[in-house]
């Protein structure tokens, strides 16, 4: 069943036998996320079957892995299956599964309620009036609650394999703001859903529906599902008794031939595999024998988790099998976090059938699947930028800023993953348009010799800086980065292609002859002022340690000043946003520069006033801070200053 923190209100209490249900209330933010998949999460209804069945496959593969250690628990029922019933009498169709079933405890954790750390942040936003995408919330894992699309009521029967009949369980809701759970009397191990179907669904009760529902959505499942049919009317033998059918393959899909499967096989797999809506973006299916042998099938989905990026320390990575019996359904060590986005199956006829977690990570042969894993995972990528086009467009909005990650995370792979990142740039009109290194590379002016980029807390504060203005001026592309990762990554990123990366916010500028070759300087403009050396040292002095430096700069051409700072210090709006986290910083004195033909150093040149100088000094420098994100330590201060600036006629000889 669908995984979730639990968390619920009880309104009432059993008595001492247990024998009276427990009513529970659904939590706010449940009770939402559940009317918006009701209403709006899947286009087609029938994927409900494929949920519940996904269900039961992960609830019988639990079983097969734990009755490893427990031979006790499938005793005397060691065929496992899951079994669909329709009574078309009673109008019910009832899912079960004699798989690992569920305790009380568990009930409660896993059906009590689906919230998730994100879910309130997520509603907040389509509260807000942001057009997020409401299939998103197939991502939190909700599948068995896509019952009350068809149904008005659930009841959910289970109980967990090694206990005894009297400890089994039954939840019931009418899936509008309740639910009630007892304990009861279950025969067996595992779990049957049992739903009431609304009046204007019961065509979920035809049995030749039912048998093309399970073949088109879970066809591939490992284990079989059997399907009954109604007692007929007299004459007609075709389904006397209510005879069970099995109506799946059974075999998974991976261990098969890659010439035998479809797109749709693939597609349909990886939809039970996630209990995603969409179509995956892209996979790939490999199978590796010899000295260690293994395969995987791996997937990038269509969409991103809407925090994604927030999600360093959830759990995540593929489902592992040993010789198709499953072990666990996130196997970290199989993928580092940059590529946690991706989903999939692997599938080992080497590793030990008791590997667990702890072993995973200091097993060799591991090692070396996740090696694969990881080339095979950047293969498929770069197969996907190799196409270009609407695609890769759409795979780097979704997951670009995971992926950057891995520049830091995976220095082995760095290679691999540098040709697969975009960066929007001053060439680029249209901030969509973007470019990758190599193409960067080659549109270099003729004796460039570094690649000029730009960090800033967003796309308008880095497409707007005024470190910009010599390189546009003389026609010099520089790469425009505003992802809260950039200024991390490229700390450990030094050079593409032979070529260095340089900061045009950090360090020196100097373009030499670059500045007086480019086709696109303008002709005849004179060469940047310079300051007087008297008036650089009353600035600084007004300053004090603000700054550690003010000079003339190389880089202005429009702004009156711009800070500047060391090559290898932290820039200004990341200073800022751990300062909002709570973290610490080091010191920085960064460089203030000025535009010395600009007006406003000009005026300040001339200025006579002392507290006018000062005021314009402070200025100066309090824009170009803003300009770089960081924060001021007066902002009323500012405005004052700013005011007077307004109202003070120029200064006079």
């Amino acid at each position: 069943m669908s995984s979730s923190n639990a968390s619920a209100d009880k309104t009432s209490s059993p008595d001492a036998t247990g024998s009276a249900p427990e009513v529970h209330a659904f939590q706010a933010e449940t009770r939402q996320v559940m009317r918006l998949m009701v209403h709006s999460l899947y286009s087609n209804k029938e994927i409900f079957l494929r949920e519940l069945i996904s269900n039961a496959s992960d609830a019988l593969d639990r079983l097969r892995f734990a009755g490893l250690q427990n031979p006790e628990w499938l005793q005397g029922d060691s065929d496992l299956r899951i079994e669909i019933e329709a009574d078309t009498e009673s109008g019910t169709l009832t899912v079960r599964d004699n798989g690992i079933g569920m305790t009380r405890e568990e009930v409660l954790e896993n059906i009590g309620t689906i919230a998730h750390s994100g879910t309130r942040r997520f509603l907040e936003q389509l509260e807000a009036g942001q057009k997020a995408d409401r299939q998103q919330i197939g991502q939190f894992g909700v599948g068995f609650y896509s019952a009350f699309i068809v149904a008005d009521s659930v009841t959910l029967l289970t109980r967990k394999a090694g206990t005894a009949p009297e400890q089994g369980v039954r939840w019931v809701s009418d899936g509008e703001g309740e639910f009630s759970i007892e304990t009861a009397d279950v025969p067996g191990r595992g779990t049957s859903v049992v739903l009431q179907l609304k009046e204007d669904e019961k065509e979920f009760l035809q049995h030749w529906n039912l048998k093309q529902l399970v073949q088109r959505y879970s066809d591939h499942v490992g284990f079989p599902i059997h399907l009954r049919r109604d007692p007929q009317p007299d004459g007609d033998k075709a389904g006397e008794d209510g005879e069970w059918e099995q109506v799946n393959t059974a075999t998974a899909l991976w261990a098969l031939p890659r010439n035998e499967l479809s797109d749709s096989d693939y597609q349909g797999f990886y939809k039970h595999l996630t209990h995603d809506v969409d179509d995956p973006l892209c996979w790939a299916h490999n199978t590796v024998e010899g000295a260690q042998s293994y395969t995987t099938l791996l997937y990038v989905p269509r969409k991103a988790p809407f925090d994604l990026a927030l999600q360093r320390d959830e759990r995540h990575g593929l489902r592992l099998y040993v010789n198709r019996v499953f072990i666990m359904d996130a196997a970290q060590h199989l993928l580092p976090h940059y590529l946690r986005f991706v989903r999939g199956v692997v599938d080992s006829q080497d590793l030990p059938l008791n590997v667990s977690r702890e072993l995973l990570q200091e097993n060799v042969l591991v090692d070396r699947i996740r090696a694969a894993v990881v080339r095979r995972s950047l293969d498929m990528i770069g197969k996907l930028n190799e196409a270009g086009g609407d695609e890769y467009a759409a795979f780097w909005k979704e997951f670009g800023t995971v992926l950057k990650e891995g520049v830091v995370e995976d220095p082995d792979n760095r290679e691999r993953i540098l040709p697969l990142l975009r960066f929007e740039s001053t060439r680029d009109a249209d901030p969509a348009d973007m470019t990758d290194l190599p193409a960067y590379v080659e549109r270099m002016t003729e004796g460039q010799d570094a690649i000029y980029f730009i960090t800033a807390e967003h796309a308008q504060a880095a497409a707007n800086s005024p470190h910009l203005e010599v390189f546009r001026k003389n026609g010099i592309e520089v790469l425009l980065m505003s992802d809260r990762v950039d200024e991390w990554m490229m700390s450990y990123l030094h050079e593409f292609d032979g070529k260095p990366f340089k900061s045009v916010a950090k360090g020196d500028i100097d373009l030499g002859k670059l500045s007086q070759s480019s086709p696109d300087a303008d002709e005849g403009e004179p060469e940047s002022g310079q300051l007087d050396e008297d008036l650089i040292q009353r600035i600084d002095a007004c300053l004090g340690d603000r700054v550690s430096a003010v000079r003339a700069s190389q880089r202005l051409t429009d702004s009156a000043s711009c800070l500047v700072l060391g090559e290898g210090e932290m820039a200004l709006h990341l200073q800022k946003m751990l300062q909002q986290a709570g973290q610490p910083v080091p010191g920085t004195e960064p460089i203030l520069e000025l535009n010395a033909s600009h007006p406003l150093v000009e005026r300040l040149a001339v200025e006579s006033d002392e507290e006018r100088f000062e005021m314009l000094s402070v200025l100066l420098y309090e824009q170009a801070l803003l300009a770089e994100g960081g924060s001021l330590e007066d902002p009323a201060g500012f405005v004052r200053r700013m005011n007077r600036l307004m109202t003070v006629g120029p200064a006079t000889d």
